[in-house]
């Protein structure tokens, strides 16, 4: 190539190590990621993007290992705002006597705004660039995450009952079609349909929101499988499963992501086998209620898409998305009595494209390959405490704490530089998360 082709880019990140997640299981040394727009231009050697390539900014990343930006596939971002307020106790539990009342007391859209752009400081500054929400005030959710700049599913709430959003599921229906008017096609914002359980929704708002979906193309999330408890009930109260009640209405498709899917038999695995549905898994979360453990390499041997989500912070306590796929990993080998189950480079799939997968969006998010969007992460492994380095790709998710990230960029857009959030103003959020503790103290007497 001569002096008059050289190619122009905006920006050319110099990695020492670079996990591209595509192809699969590969660690690449001093590679140069050159992006242009909001696109990744190419992936070279440094040699080769010294020779062909001049960038507008060059950032010499020595230390560091270069890879695509975290899906985290759900989550309920606002519930920051509730991180340690009713720990150690069951579902159910937690859910009626402490989170229901909460919410019911304190949820607004000047609260969703403010545990919003908590939570979107949180995970951008641990890695992710995309994240899935299903809560109330989706269109505050919207708002906010369009306004910082990440990527975001934001999936609309339906049950059959009242809440702050609306009075039951044809207001929820009316609203959450709106949204999907409004933000259908936008590369940032992905409207969705959020049923909260089979628990919660009955036939009808489900065949509904089927449709729905069938009209827009809006793809559809849900809790299901979440605990033994509610298998049981279901199958008692009406002779199924909740899976096989939702296979039966036409909900499973390609276009479904089942969140948690703890308790798996086989039935349940030829349903998901036969329609496509995604699985979003949530150890920690899992875990900390005490609510089973998700077979991932039984799924993935399967060949359905597992993806990974935190769940929300007040159930988790963190949304650290690299904690998650160290946990993920670990549970894995221990479900399936094999070392092997789930590797550190599987790991990472699950948090990059498999995520994307299940978004629809794997043709343009969730590894480093020309052409696709430039969401990108760069994470510094010079702390001398996960020293020496054999296995990038095994520090990252064994050793590494997602504070350890250091840049980030959406669309070719920086987010996180040296450390520091670029677009979320943390003194100034900080006072207002303080506000909010004060008040939601002041409301409970065992918090004061």
């Amino acid at each position: 190539m001569t002096a008059d082709t050289i190619i122009a880019v905006d920006t050319r990140i110099n990695a020492r190590w670079l996990i591209p997640i595509e192809p699969s299981g590969v660690v690449l040394d001093h590679q140069a990621v050159l992006i242009q727009g909001d696109r990744i231009a190419a992936v070279v050697t440094q040699a080769q993007a010294d020779q062909d390539y001049r960038a507008r900014e060059t950032l010499d990343l020595n230390r560091h290992v270069v890879m695509p930006g975290l899906i985290n596939m759900h989550g309920h971002a606002a519930m920051s705002l509730f991180r340690g307020l009713a720990d150690d106790l069951p579902l159910m539990t937690w859910l009626h006597e402490h989170i229901w009342p909460a919410e019911g007391r304190f949820v607004s859209a000047e609260f969703i705004a403010d545990g919003t752009r908590l939570a979107m400081a949180e995970m951008l500054r641990t890695g992710t660039t995309t994240f899935s929400d299903m809560y109330f005030f989706p269109e505050v959710v919207a708002s906010v995450a369009h306004d910082v700049g990440m990527r975001a599913q934001v999936c609309f709430p339906l049950m059959d009952m009242p809440t702050m959003w609306g009075s039951g599921p044809e207001e929820y229906l009316a609203k959450g079609r709106q949204l999907i008017e409004q933000w259908q096609g936008d590369p940032r914002i992905m409207p969705a349909i959020g049923p909260h359980a089979p628990y919660t929704v009955s036939d009808d708002p489900l065949k509904k929101a089927i449709k729905l979906a069938g009209d827009t193309g809006a793809r559809i999330q849900l809790h299901l499988h979440e605990t033994a408890f509610e298998v049981e009930d279901a199958f008692g109260k009406t002779g199924q499963r909740p899976l096989s009640r939702m296979a039966e209405l036409g909900l499973l498709g390609p276009g479904t992501q089942c969140v948690h899917m703890t308790q798996i038999d086989d039935s349940d695995l030829e349903h998901l086998k036969a329609t496509g549905a995604h699985v979003i898994h949530c150890p920690e979360s899992n875990l900390k209620l005490a609510s089973g453990l998700c077979p991932v390499e039984r799924l993935q041997r399967e060949g359905i898409n597992v993806a990974i989500g935190t769940d929300g912070a007040a159930s988790n306590n963190d949304l650290d998305l690299f904690g998650e796929i160290g946990t993920a990993a670990l549970i894995a080998k221990v479900v399936a009595s094999d070392a092997a189950a789930l590797s550190a480079h599987s790991a990472l799939e699950m948090a990059t494209l498999r995520g994307a997968r299940a978004l629809g969006r794997d043709h343009e998010l969730g590894s480093l390959v020309e052409g696709k969007l430039a969401d990108i992460i760069a994470i510094d492994l010079s702390d001398p405490f996960i020293q020496p380095i054999y296995d990038p790709a095994s520090q990252l998710v064994y050793s590494n704490q997602g504070r350890q990230v250091s840049h980030s960029w959406i669309g070719g857009v920086p987010q996180v530089q040296d450390g520091n959030l670029t677009r979320i103003d943390v003194p100034d959020l900080m006072l207002k998360v303080q506000l909010w503790a004060d008040r939601i103290r002041a409301s409970d007497p065992d918090q004061s």
